[in-house]
């Protein structure tokens, strides 16, 4: 069977900075070939003219579908279902698809979506992303401009959820894998820590919680989630119930602008003994270090089979994947990425015993 198009769902209120991050993410893309739904409200349909018109190497005006008529979670049927069959029918299918949503638009159903019979098979939920206004967040406000995002509201008349905003962002959080404080440089340090505390406080056990400024987030954090956010619906289940109707490769980014929030190295030991006993302590290591994503390739003492790991938080998934070949050499190797400042003697210390 054809491995399944993985795709990422972006939420956020207006002015948190989705499209920034998406930008900068297309633009670093190393040749990978993403395709963006944008979920735009109106006809002026601007994220999708900004990113049509931004001349980014490799994404075309047809690796962009705008959906303008309306809440992308109230039209599910009617204009996402088609929308993403329409871009993994075609003879060069995108490698991932981008999925921005309105600020508006409760992340739930979207993500249930991708349980119809007609796409299930053929595309997963690599990650649910949130990002938030971290200035605007630590003042008591959801949004830079929480008028604009009441008159977003008025203009949409396909709305059929009256939720206040208070009640959207609990369920995009609820929602997410992944939560990005974005314009992080405008908060002082006290401000960022104590935001940092209150989100994690918010969200499922294992949600990364990090930094951004002007969307800047590796894609290599950013994709290749791998969680399958669609069956686990029971996890991230809406705090408040508004529809009535519930059926609806390591990269090289050496190059890349305003990557050094981010930092990557490489840990080597010798054959692991238990791959069971081995996760725990990757999983434990994880936690005390903040580490955001974990992968790599294990030798286990008298197996053929190579292991190979990769974490997200301190969820794990290892499985055997081939025979180490006779030019291979049989040794433990980890990639280990996280935010600048990671602490790097003491995780290669940890991952030794």
């Amino acid at each position: 069977m054809a491995q399944k198009i993985p795709a990422t769902v972006v939420t956020g209120f207006l002015g948190a900075g989705k499209t920034t991050l998406i930008r900068h993410l297309v633009e670093n893309a190393n040749g990978k070939r993403i395709a963006l739904i944008i979920n735009e409200f109106g006809d002026l349909g601007v994220d999708g003219e900004i990113l049509k018109g931004c001349g980014i190497k490799g994404c075309k005006d047809e690796d962009v579908v705008e959906l303008s008529n309306g809440c992308i979670c109230c039209t599910v049927a009617e204009d996402f279902l088609p929308a993403i069959q329409k871009l993994i029918d075609r003879d060069e299918a995108p490698d991932h698809i981008v999925i921005e949503t309105s600020g508006l638009a409760l992340p739930q159903p979207l993500v249930r979506a991708f349980n119809w019979p007609d796409i299930r098979t053929r595309v997963t939920v690599d990650g649910v992303v949130a990002v938030v206004d971290g200035p605007a967040l630590s003042e008591g406000r959801f949004a830079a401009n929480e008028a604009a995002v009441d008159a977003q509201r008025e203009a949409d008349d396909t709305i059929d959820h009256e939720t206040p905003l208070s009640e959207l962002f609990e369920d995009q959080l609820a929602c997410a894998d992944m939560v990005i404080i974005n314009k992080a440089d405008l908060l002082g340090a006290e401000a960022s820590a104590r935001l940092t505390e209150k989100l994690r406080g918010e969200v499922r056990d294992g949600v990364s919680v990090l930094h951004a400024e002007m969307g800047v987030v590796d894609p290599a954090v950013l994709l290749g989630m791998g969680i399958g956010s669609e069956d686990d619906m029971d996890g991230r289940h809406e705090v408040h119930h508004h529809h009535h109707d519930d059926d609806h490769e390591e990269h090289d980014h050496e190059h890349a602008h305003g990557h050094d929030e981010f930092e990557s190295f490489v840990v080597t030991r010798a054959e692991i003994l238990d791959p069971k006993v081995f996760s725990e302590q990757v999983a434990e290591v994880i936690r005390a270090h903040d580490i955001l994503r974990l992968k790599g390739f294990a030798a286990v003492v008298g197996k053929p089979m190579r292991l190979t790991l990769q974490a997200v938080g301190p969820r794990i998934d290892s499985y055997f994947d081939r025979p180490f070949a006779a030019a291979d050499q049989r040794e433990t190797r980890l990639v280990v990425i996280g935010q600048a400042g990671l602490d790097r003697l003491a995780i290669e210390k940890a991952l030794q015993v």
